[in-house]
């Protein structure tokens, strides 16, 4: 069988290759065609000859790309990644399509890199680095803060948000959480409390949950008016949760302090591509980059040896469990057909399912 690689960066073809599955070898001869561009309308006639395709975060899995695939011949969907956004997933049961993601992977590695880009802003260490290179050792203007003492307010406590309060409980930080399941795991270091109260009281705001149609620019006009004067925002997640528009005018009235940001909602035709060489035509994402006090990085909190190893393993096992026909513990859709995909062993004993 053909599996089709999208959005694939030569990272992605170095872990994924480096599976060695026994499971799966022994199953079946297995192609795997990497293209480097997203799966979008455009391209989905590239998917054809593939029974499986995997995608990552800003891959388009609408529903009419959804049925070009499976026109095509595309019985399975594996996500490299936790969200799943982007998958319209009524359109997948409909279509009977295996859809499976990675939820977990390294967790530590996201919530790391959420307090590198904290103390970075905090303590302007990236201006200061600057000013070196040029022989400026002023220190005027790069004044921080401490934080320990300081309450930090988590929105979304799953793996990666118990992992960041577990951290920033390190700091001597007051932990506060809101989330509408709440995990045991998380009042080891802290409280949960209402949205307003965590608004209101937090030095520093953290998102770590997913994006879905009730957390869609949670941070807009209205709860950026209830955060304290001066507060520090950071968003790992998914760059939806925030409506740009309003922390622009949040930090140009000053009542934002600071906003650290590694996912963008304009991020889809921008992010892990050089842009260098081209003129951005995204006003809202160039004029947050004039402000000193914002800091933009390019989706890359999971970017580590430990979570891309993890990723391609949990991504190798949901083709393991789809031409078995295993139920998957990482399926997004319930009883997906088994349309008799004919798959050829070494020992070419046909396998159906």
């Amino acid at each position: 069988m053909q599996l089709a690689v999208f959005s694939a960066k030569p990272y992605d073809k170095k872990f994924l290759t480096s599976i060695r599955l026994t499971e799966l070898d022994e199953a079946s001869d297995i192609e795997i065609v990497y293209h480097e561009f997203a799966l979008s309308l455009e391209t989905v006639s590239l998917a054809k000859g593939a029974s499986a395709i995997c995608v990552f975060v800003n891959d388009d899995l609408g529903a009419e790309v959804l049925e070009s695939l499976h026109a095509n011949g595309v019985r399975a969907i594996l996500l490299r990644c936790a969200g799943y956004n982007n998958v319209d997933l009524q359109a997948a049961q409909r279509l009977s399509l295996f859809v499976a993601n990675v939820p977990s992977y390294s967790p530590e590695a996201v919530a790391e890199f959420a307090v590198a880009q904290i103390q970075t802003l905090n303590r302007n260490t990236h201006r200061a680095y600057n000013r070196v290179r040029e022989g400026n050792f002023n220190l005027q203007g790069l004044l921080g803060r401490t934080l320990h003492g300081k309450a930090v307010g988590i929105i979304g406590t799953g793996r990666i948000g118990v992992a960041f309060a577990r951290i920033m409980n390190g700091f001597g930080c007051r932990l506060l959480a809101f989330d509408l399941y709440q995990n045991d795991d998380f009042k080891k270091y802290g409280t949960y409390t209402d949205l307003d109260t965590l608004l209101s009281e937090s030095d520093i705001v953290s998102l770590h949950c997913p994006l879905t149609d009730t957390t869609r620019h949670i941070i807009n006009d209205e709860t950026l008016s209830k955060m304290k004067m001066g507060a520090m925002l950071v968003n790992t997640s998914r760059g939806g949760l925030i409506k740009t528009k309003a922390v622009i005018a949040a930090l140009k009235s000053k009542h934002l302090g600071g906003l650290a940001l590694d996912v963008y909602d304009g991020e889809g035709p921008l992010f892990y591509n050089d842009h260098s060489g081209h003129i951005i035509d995204d006003d809202e994402l160039m004029r947050l980059t004039t402000f000193h006090n914002v800091l933009v990085c390019g989706h890359q909190a999971f970017f580590t040896e430990e979570a891309l190893s993890e990723i391609a393993d949990g991504t190798i096992r949901n083709l393991a469990d789809f031409l078995h026909g295993r139920k998957c513990e990482n399926g997004l859709v319930q009883d997906h057909g088994k349309e008799g995909l004919s798959l050829v062993r070494k020992d070419s004993v046909p396998i159906r399912i």
